[in-house]
């Protein structure tokens, strides 16, 4: 059992944490909707991965990175963090391009 991959999973969340917290791109502009839109995308892939597990197009792939916790079958730990951190990085990027290009439109 390692936790090489959830624990990289979990130190590039923190960096864009610190990245949101520095430019206050998504949680420290508005809380509750960030949590409720990453919460929306993260329940939309859930489903998207329980589909695919169903019909035997998604399997748990076997690595000694990972740490060999289950969910459920097939649904390994780190999947939900990856996916939460898709979520993320989305929302960051957005709004960070958003904010590259307001910054634009006001120079003079």
């Amino acid at each position: 059992m390692s936790l090489a991959y959830l624990a990289c999973l979990l130190v590039v969340s923190g960096a864009l944490v610190l990245l949101d917290r520095r430019f206050v791109l998504v949680f420290w502009r508005d809380v509750r909707r960030a949590t409720a839109t990453l919460l929306a995308g993260l329940v939309f892939f859930l489903c998207w991965d329980a589909a695919g597990i169903a019909l035997g197009v998604f399997e748990r792939g076997r690595s000694p990175f990972m740490t060999g916790v289950e969910l459920a079958p097939e649904l390994p730990l780190e999947e939900p963090v990856f996916l939460a951190f898709l979520c993320y990085l989305t929302l960051i990027l957005l709004f960070g391009v958003r904010a590259v290009l307001d910054r634009r439109e006001r120079r003079p």
